[in-house]
């Protein structure tokens, strides 16, 4: 089935292409999103990925289920970097301070397994990535949610491998941050809720 919708959207057939553009423009708005920032510019993104995955679908080779998500999503990752380049947002990486200095430990991945993340919504983690700063929401983006290593992400970003690292880590220590407060915020509204109730 997504072989014939290939095959159709190449010969132009437009129920074929807005077909494509219904079932995937969701998912790679979201990728849009997550690195820009603001709907706006995602929308963007989405226009200038599709545009580019239209005029080169006939060089993709379907190689298993699903891998025409993961390419185009490659487009749309793509796109942002060269989005935000182009924008002259990204060139920030130098004289920053590692996390682990900051903090005096290594950062680690332990927190994920707190409650007080484990009961975040889609929308909330959207919200906070979307809050962080524009160099540690790239690369954090780029290494946390597409999986590339610190050393693809430095030559991406024209960085270094310790750059990207840094980035890292002060996004997720940022990111718990939030969390943190998001956290004891709604546990504040819900004892002035009790306590309301209770009168």
């Amino acid at each position: 089935m997504e072989a014939d919708l290939i095959n159709k959207v190449i010969a132009r057939e437009p129920d074929a292409v807005e077909a494509l553009y219904d079932h995937y423009a969701p998912a790679l708005l979201s990728v849009g999103l997550r690195y820009c920032g603001n709907l706006a510019d995602a929308e963007d993104i989405l226009h200038d990925s599709f545009l580019k995955i239209i005029s080169n679908l006939g060089n993709f080779r379907q190689r298993k289920n699903g891998s025409l998500a993961a390419w185009m999503k490659r487009i749309m990752v793509n796109t942002a970097l060269n989005f935000l380049r182009d924008r002259k947002k990204t060139n920030h990486f130098s004289g920053l301070e590692t996390i682990e200095a900051v903090i005096g430990e290594e950062v680690t991945d332990s927190y994920e397994t707190d409650d007080q993340y484990r009961n975040l919504t889609q929308d909330q983690i959207m919200k906070i990535i979307c809050e962080l700063p524009l160099g540690y929401r790239t690369v954090f983006n780029l290494y946390v949610m597409e999986e590339f290593s610190h050393k693809e992400i430095a030559g991406m970003l024209q960085c270094s491998e310790n750059t990207s690292k840094s980035q890292l880590s002060k996004a997720r220590a940022m990111l718990r941050k939030k969390i943190r407060n998001m956290s004891a915020t709604e546990k504040h509204n819900v004892y002035e809720y009790s306590g309301t109730s209770d009168r």
